[in-house]
């Protein structure tokens, strides 16, 4: 009993050699070169512990962050909303964020308002972020809002209105154009082996279909 608590107590001491012999955990191998790359303590953290409550995502989410509805979220590959702390991503609507998309600590990310004439009742939108684009510290996305591919969103800045075409830098509040990429010079890359959070790629659309709503 005391080294089964001490087991649960202090996961991270497991040997990891031990780990990669079984299938089920190969995500922390294949995910080393990620930016959302997931240790066993993360996964336990989340999964187990269900610390902050966040169990039900399929990709790793911290104790400090909150994530409502998430079958109403699709994550891409490398993306993991809430994995940095403080985020709260509000689902009521739907979310859809692409692949390689980066998301710092203390992100909101809304998808539905209250109604002016009743606050019980939430107006739900839809929230579109691209592939490639970096969400900066404290930003905040309001529903409806469509950020396009490389769209770079700059620390603190609120997000009112929608950047279809993407390839830029934005900042302020509201936020507005601050820079226009060049698009031959934005670099588009893959990862060796692909997942969504926890869940290989070819594994993913069948878990999609069961589990999501979107």
């Amino acid at each position: 009993m005391k080294r089964l608590k001490y087991i649960l107590n202090h996961p991270f001491r497991i040997p990891t050699l031990i780990l990669l012999r079984i299938p089920f955990f190969n995500f922390i191998r294949h995910t080393t070169e990620y930016q959302c790359t997931i240790s066993f303590k993360i996964w336990f953290d989340h999964k187990v512990l269900n610390r902050g409550g966040n169990r039900r995502t399929y990709w790793p989410v911290n104790s400090t962050s909150k994530v409502v509805n998430p079958e109403n979220i699709f994550a891409g590959i490398d993306t993991c909303p809430g994995l940095m702390g403080g985020c709260y991503i509000q689902a009521i609507g739907k979310v859809f964020i692409g692949d390689y998309t980066q998301i710092a600590p203390n992100v909101v990310i809304i998808s539905a308002n209250h109604d002016l004439y009743d606050t019980r009742i939430h107006i739900p939108g839809e929230v579109h972020i691209g592939k490639y684009c970096w969400l900066g510290a404290g930003v905040k996305i309001m529903p409806n809002v469509t950020l396009g591919d490389f769209t770079i969103v700059g620390a603190g800045a609120v997000v009112t209105k929608p950047f279809p075409d993407g390839h830029c830098v934005i900042a302020g509040n509201p936020a507005k154009i601050i820079k226009v990429l060049e698009k031959e010079k934005c670099v588009t890359y893959q990862h060796k082996n692909l997942y969504y959070g926890y869940i290989r790629a070819d594994k993913f659309e069948s878990y999609r279909k069961k589990n999501l709503s979107i």
